[in-house]
C-alpha cells in the first residue's frame, strides 16, 4: 500500500458555516459565531464542529487547535429558542440522536490526535463548559466564569461526559458540587482546583504562544501522548506501562527522534517534522 491511498485531509480551505475558522501557520484557529448572544450552539453547529474534529484526526496541516472566544465570551451552551424549545417537544427516538450527537462532539476532540487548547473569556457554561472540559488544555481569563448548568434546566449533571472527565480534572468532591448545583467556578478558583491550567490578562494571546510552542515539538509523537491520556483512564498501572512501552518504542522509530539525536549531539536545536 502506497502512501496515495491513505485518506488525506488539507484544513486550510475549510469554509464552516456556524463557526469562524482561521489558521495561523499550523495552528488552526476555532471560534463559534454569534458573539451577539455568547456564541450559543445550534444542531448544525454540533454536527459541524463534530465533524470537523474528525477531519482533524487525518490532517496534513494543523499541528494544534485553539477553541477561542469571540466578543469576550466562549459559549453560552445550547441556544435556548434553537436547542432547548424544540427538545421539549421531540419523542424519545429523536431525543436520544441529539444527546449521542452531542456526545459524539466530545469524542471527535478527544480522537482527533491534535492538542485541543481552549482560551476561554467570559461566558462557559453548558456545552460551553464540556468543550473545554474536552481541550487538553485550559486557559482563562480572569472574567471567566464557567458552569455546568444542566440541573438548572431541569436535566441531570451527567451530559457529554461530564461525570466521568470533569471528576479527574478537579476530583469527585468538587465535581459533583458544580454538576448538582450547576453554579457558576469563577477564573481563580478554577485554577486553584485545576480545571484552568493557567489565567491570563491576554488569555487568547497565551494561548496562541503555547500553541506556537507545542507545533513547534514532534508533533506525531503528542499524537501518540493525546491517544495515551486518554486510553489509559481505563487501563490498570501494569496495562499502561507495557501500553507506554509500545508507544515509545513506535515513537523511537520515527524521525524525529533521530533528528533531536543528531541536533543535540551538534549542540543545536532539533527541527521537528512530524515523522
Amino acid at each position: 500500500m502506497t502512501h496515495d491511498l491513505l485518506p488525506r485531509t488539507e484544513m486550510a480551505g475549510l469554509r464552516p458555516t456556524h463557526f469562524q475558522w482561521e489558521m495561523r501557520g499550523r495552528v488552526a484557529v476555532i471560534r463559534l459565531a454569534r458573539p451577539e448572544r455568547k456564541n450559543p450552539l445550534t444542531f448544525a453547529s454540533y454536527a459541524e464542529l463534530r465533524d470537523t474534529f474528525r477531519a482533524l484526526a487525518v490532517a496534513t496541516d494543523v499541528d494544534v487547535v485553539v477553541l477561542a472566544s469571540n466578543g469576550g465570551n466562549f459559549c453560552s451552551g445550547g441556544d435556548v429558542h434553537e436547542i432547548i424549545g424544540p427538545l421539549v417537544g421531540m419523542e424519545m427516538t429523536d431525543l436520544l440522536a441529539f444527546t449521542r450527537l452531542t456526545g459524539d462532539l466530545v469524542r471527535a476532540m478527544i480522537h482527533c490526535n491534535r492538542p485541543v487548547i481552549a482560551a476561554v473569556e467570559g461566558v462557559c457554561v453548558g456545552a460551553g463548559a464540556i468543550m473545554a472540559m474536552a481541550a487538553d488544555l485550559r486557559l482563562a481569563a480572569p472574567d471567566a466564569k464557567a458552569a455546568f448548568l444542566f440541573t438548572r434546566v431541569g436535566l441531570a449533571g451527567c451530559d457529554m461526559g461530564a461525570c466521568a472527565m470533569l471528576p479527574r480534572i478537579i476530583g469527585q468532591g468538587r465535581a459533583a458540587e458544580l454538576l448538582y448545583t450547576g453554579r457558576s467556578m469563577s477564573a481563580d478558583e478554577g485554577e486553584r482546583w485545576g480545571f484552568w491550567n493557567a489565567v491570563h490578562e491576554d488569555v487568547e494571546a497565551a494561548a496562541l504562544a503555547l500553541a506556537e510552542r507545542i507545533a513547534a515539538g514532534p508533533v506525531w509523537a503528542h499524537g501518540i501522548t493525546k491517544t495515551q491520556l486518554n486510553q489509559e483512564w481505563n487501563m490498570g498501572l501494569d496495562q499502561a506501562i507495557e501500553a507506554e512501552a509500545q508507544a515509545q518504542a513506535i515513537c523511537m522509530q520515527t524521525r524525529d527522534f533521530a533528528r533531536a539525536y543528531h541536533a543535540f549531539v551538534a549542540r543545536e536545536t532539533p527541527v521537528f517534522e512530524g515523522d
